[in-house]
């Protein structure tokens, strides 16, 4: 009996695990945009930067691909977005649009 309770509560745990990893993965890829966007996606006052917080996770993907496959003029996003899987920008969009504006 005790081993099929085990067995239920991992794996109605694992969905948890993954999207706190998830989460983890995407904070982790977001740190290197801070210089630029600010920590947490919120540059500096009067910062001539687009604000990323809270920005719809698809919209924030769609960009990234696009600067990425050069769809998209840049002046170095273009570059930076080169370094990223398509699940890489999944996570930084997910975390960039889970923080506060």
């Amino acid at each position: 009996m005790r081993i099929p309770l085990l067995l239920a509560a991992a794996l109605a745990a694992t969905p948890f695990c993954a999207s706190a990893q998830q989460a983890a993965e995407g904070r982790n890829l977001a740190a290197g945009c801070a210089i630029c966007h600010g920590t947490e996606g919120r540059p500096a006052p009067n910062a001539p930067l687009v604000p990323l917080a809270g920005l719809p996770r698809d919209y924030l993907a769609t960009q990234m691909r696009a600067f990425r496959d050069g769809k998209r003029p840049a002046t170095v996003m273009h570059q930076i977005a080169k370094g990223y899987s398509d699940p890489q920008i999944e996570a930084m969009a997910t975390w960039f649009a889970a923080q506060k504006r």
